[in-house]
């Protein structure tokens, strides 16, 4: 899978998640431009996505993460493999 695979399963998902935010969602996004997105936020989309792109990750994998590209490149390496 693609980053823009990744990505067009991710934009909804993330609407659904962060319905408050309705800037572009860019992999420069972070937890800090998003109000709803804490800690659980973060859970939710981690799953959700997991579920989405079939795939799983371990918590340390998505912890950490400094931005919303780097969660879209560790899925789009996951489905490579």
């Amino acid at each position: 899978m693609t980053r823009e695979d990744v990505y067009a399963k991710l934009e909804p998902i993330f609407r659904e998640l962060f319905d408050q935010y309705d800037g572009p969602i860019t992999g420069e996004l972070t937890a800090n431009d998003v109000e709803q997105w804490d800690s659980l936020g973060h859970v939710q989309l981690v799953v959700a996505l997991e579920q989405e792109c079939g795939v799983r990750c371990a918590p340390q994998e998505v912890t950490g993460l400094p931005d919303l590209g780097a969660l879209v490149d560790l899925f789009a390496a996951k489905t490579q493999a």
